[in-house]
């Protein structure tokens, strides 16, 4: 998952949650569960310097298989007070379809402030092994050159999982998500030591899809061009062996935002 500070924009998703034509990942399989998972988000903690006064909200996240791709459904309805006294309400839906072999990838954007249309972004993208190229149907027909070994948003997380599970605690790559016009951040994984097993989050009803190894994880974001030492934000998550998040936290240097787990449930998958 891709989310950039609210303050500056509406919350922008990646993924939360990799292009393996270009990038040689540990063989370790991974099973992912498809599931529908409900975020309560909430400021945790807040610098005297900051913008942002509160946050309020939900995130829904759906991850789907759908045969031949993995789809991504996620919901941001987000409530800001700032300093100044003002509020805003933020709105954003993120839609895409991924290839299972990290070869193609769609996605659909929009973002809503105050119930008004703010930005919408649409478009497709492709990988080979020597690179590819992202095309943008909105806000204005454009292209991006994506550099061999970026990865897509899914098997972004696959990949992350993989390297978890195969003892790896450090792993960089280039991932396009299309959630802003140009696209490319370059995310450096942090991976701790693996658990077996644990309640569930507080308030959470036990499923089977929160067993398994977990390992905590934190992810720093950088821009493409950027060549500063401290990343434009980073996200710390608790992620399961199946791709679930029992929880997320995003530190943007003066506040952070917390996302608690409230209801996981199970999608079926489709009769391929």
């Amino acid at each position: 998952m891709k989310i950039s500070r609210p303050d500056r924009m509406p919350v922008k998703p990646a993924a939360v949650l990799a292009c393996l034509l270009a990038f040689t990942a540990p063989a370790t399989a991974v099973e992912i569960a498809p599931h529908r998972a409900v975020y309560k988000m909430s400021l945790t903690s807040v610098r005297s310097s900051a913008n942002v006064a509160d946050v309020q909200g939900k995130m829904l996240f759906e991850w789907a298989d759908a045969c031949d791709g993995w789809t991504i459904d996620q919901r941001f309805q987000l409530d800001f007070a700032y300093a100044e006294g003002d509020r805003v309400a933020m709105t954003t839906n993120y839609v895409t379809w991924e290839a299972k072999d990290g070869s193609a990838y769609r996605f659909n954007v929009r973002k809503l402030v105050n119930g008004q249309l703010d930005e919408e972004l649409r478009g497709e993208a492709e990988m080979g092994a020597e690179g590819g190229v992202a095309r943008y149907a909105k806000p204005k027909e454009a292209e991006v050159r994506l550099p061999a070994g970026t990865m897509f948003p899914t098997l972004h997380t696959i990949a992350m999982l993989r390297h978890a599970m195969a003892g790896d605690k450090v792993f960089g790559t280039m991932v396009f998500d299309g959630s802003d016009e140009e696209g490319l951040t370059e995310i450096n994984a942090a991976v701790g030591l693996g658990v077996q097993g644990q309640a569930p989050p507080e308030g959470v009803e036990p499923s089977d899809l929160l067993q398994g190894r977990h390992w905590p994880v934190r992810l720093a974001f950088f821009p493409p061009s950027s060549t500063a030492a401290a990343p434009e934000y980073e996200m710390s998550m608790d992620l399961l062996e199946n791709g679930v998040a029992r929880s997320m936290q995003i530190d943007y240097g003066d506040f952070t935002v917390s996302a608690k787990l409230e209801k996981v449930e199970r999608i079926g998958k489709p009769g391929c």
